[in-house]
């Protein structure tokens, strides 16, 4: 089969595979029919425009009024994060309103963090003038920062004429136990309240011991914060211990109120993608506000949303590297293909320790350069003005640097052994004429937008993007782009690029090749070198805290969760590069595309401030 023929196969596949992502995604999400989702814009009392997305089930009217639920992701995300709630929920038969918080998604950017947290009783309020939700049972739940916003709503909520909130669920954050003198308190008053308290909590869920020495949030029930608000406020001292996962009731100004802690053996993020944790989601509000289609808590079905947007990921990356493989294919780009497949290269017994030795190098300074470059450069409360997004800041120069050392390495590399042993940039694809070059940027810009043309279609007519857990590809707001190229772009470019160099023109060789077969071995050993650096440091800082310990870095908490998608994307840019390197010889072309894919990946699922 010729070159152009299978790539062509592939490219329908990778549609296929996003179609039938999108598909099912639609179908999860609405029912299968019975639920409409709306996109919904709405201007705040503050001048700026919110997002979510607005989940509403059949039969909802004027006249059949149903119990409805706010539902909140947390810093540095967006609503599909909240996707188990929301698809569960929704399928429930309660009225579901996924919000993005100010300066995240697709909602306008403000300049600091008070803006952000009343965003949430912002949506309360929308949510309450729809005139089939029964105002008498509004819930709200949010994750980590969400949770913080949930409170900061409850405060607006007593503040306001008529309270709206009826029921909430801290998700991964902690309640407010205390007042201003430092005495215990019940700031919820009637409303029904739970806490998700995740065991291995990497950011709440901490008090102190009788010593006056942290806790671990594996003990987090045992001690006077969770225990005064599972007896409603009120000091604990002196009473039973009260359990995890135990539903504790009392009558206040005439209502039963409920408290519940529940407890499972998760960590922060993971709360996004866990069974248990949708199930304490699904039970607290069936208990608060009453489903209006009772479905046993367990009965899940958003593992299959999941599972097909993994599809959909997996059919965006085909596209890449089939498109830009085909494009090579058209008259204007043909100067960039090869006549044939580039082969894996003989190399000596030298050549293959140096190929060990630049992986091992690689991965160790990856890993223990990470956190003092993240610790260094990202601060939240004293990042530069020009720097629109932390995150993205502290990853981008974490990513320079480690592509900067691997560019040392390729020279020592060249001049120590791969000169003497007739190595030729020439033959290699290292080096590169003008013309090519424009020729070169010039189609990786169409291949990014082409490729993500696919992502907005999907959400324009499926409202479905494609992710996994914390790695997403979705659409995102015009302003993106300028955010994304200075400084961020420009900082992974000089990763991707020189990863993709080293991937191809220095790292492909015979090693468990036979001729032309088998190049995959080598290809494999080299994305699993490039991924390696953020395997150490997640196996460091979460081994000791699993185990019953702390966390390594507590104070680099935030910036190791963020390793989580790199250790997928790294050994992903290994694949495409090298795909697109065998049919073109050219290591710049899938270099910036996987610079740009990333760059705008990452701003796009971020908090970016004004």
């Amino acid at each position: 089969m010729s070159t152009t023929k299978k790539y062509k196969r592939v490219l329908c596949i990778a549609l296929a595979l996003m179609l039938i992502s999108c598909i099912v995604t639609m179908l999860v999400q609405t029912n299968f029919g019975k639920v409409t989702v709306k996109e919904l814009t709405w201007e705040t009392e503050n001048g700026y425009a919110m997002s979510g997305l607005l989940f509403v089930p059949d039969g909802a009217s004027a006249e059949n009024k149903l119990p409805a639920i706010v539902t909140s992701h947390g810093m540095y995300n967006n609503r599909g994060m909240q996707d188990a709630n929301f698809v569960e929920l929704a399928r429930r038969g309660y009225v579901v309103l996924a919000q993005d918080m100010p300066s995240h998604g697709e909602s306008d950017n403000v300049p600091d963090m008070g803006g952000i947290l009343t965003g949430l009783y912002e949506s309360v309020k929308v949510i309450a003038d729809l005139p089939y939700v029964d105002v008498e049972k509004i819930g709200i739940t949010g994750h980590s920062l969400g949770g913080m916003s949930s409170n900061m709503a409850v405060t607006l909520d007593n503040a306001a004429e008529t309270q709206l909130i009826s029921a909430v669920l801290l998700n991964c954050a902690d309640a407010t136990y205390v007042d201003g003198d430092g005495n215990y308190t019940n700031v919820y008053g009637t409303r029904d309240v739970g806490i998700m308290a995740a065991q291995y909590d990497e950011f709440f869920m901490q008090d102190v011991d009788e010593n006056g020495n942290t806790t671990l949030p594996k003990d987090y029930v045992k001690y006077g914060n969770a225990q005064s608000f599972l007896y409603f406020g009120t000091d604990p001292s002196g009473q039973e211990l009260r359990q995890a996962d135990t539903v504790y009731t009392e009558n206040i100004d005439g209502e039963e109120v409920m408290r519940v802690i529940y407890n499972p053996a998760i960590t922060h993020p993971w709360a996004h993608f866990s069974k248990r944790a949708t199930t304490a989601v699904l039970s607290f509000f069936d208990q608060a506000l009453g489903a209006p289609n009772p479905i046993d808590p367990n009965n899940q079905i958003w593992q299959v949303k999941e599972a097909f947007n993994l599809v959909g990921l997996i059919g965006f990356f085909m596209f890449v590297i089939s498109f830009a493989i085909l494009m090579t294919r058209t008259p204007f780009f043909s100067s960039l293909r090869e006549k044939e497949v580039v082969a894996p290269r003989t190399v000596t017994k030298q050549g293959k320790a140096w190929y060990w030795v630049s992986l091992a190098a690689g991965a160790i300074f990856g890993a223990v350069t990470y956190v003092p470059i993240l610790l260094g450069v990202h601060s939240f409360n004293d990042t530069p003005e020009f720097i629109a997004q932390g995150s993205p800041w502290g990853m981008s120069m974490w990513a320079a640097a480690c592509g900067l050392f691997a560019i040392v390495v390729m020279v020592i590399s060249y001049y120590v052994q791969g000169k003497k042993n007739g190595m030729k940039p020439s033959e290699v694809g290292l080096s590169i004429s003008l013309p090519k070059l424009g020729k070169t940027i010039l189609l990786a810009i169409i291949v990014v937008c082409v490729s993500f043309g696919c992502v907005f279609a999907a959400y324009y007519f499926f409202k479905a993007d494609f992710r996994i857990w914390v790695l997403a590809v979705k659409p995102f707001k015009p302003g993106i782009l300028l955010v994304s190229f200075l400084p961020y772009m420009i900082l992974f470019l000089i990763y991707y690029i020189a990863n993709s160099v080293a991937t191809n023109c220095f790292n492909y060789n015979d090693i468990g090749a036979k001729g032309n077969r088998r190049w995959w071995v080598n290809t494999t050993f080299t994305a699993i070198g490039a991924g390696l650096s953020a395997v150490i440091v997640l196996l460091i800082q979460y081994i000791p805290f699993l185990a019953g310990n702390d966390l390594t870095w507590r104070e680099a908490n935030m910036q190791v969760v963020w390793l989580f998608p790199v250790v997928v994307m790294l050994p992903l840019a290994v694949v495409v590069s090298r795909k697109i390197y065998r049919e073109t010889k050219n290591p710049y072309l899938p270099g910036i595309i996987m610079g740009v894919l990333v760059a705008l990946i990452s701003c796009s699922n971020t908090l970016t401030y004004s």
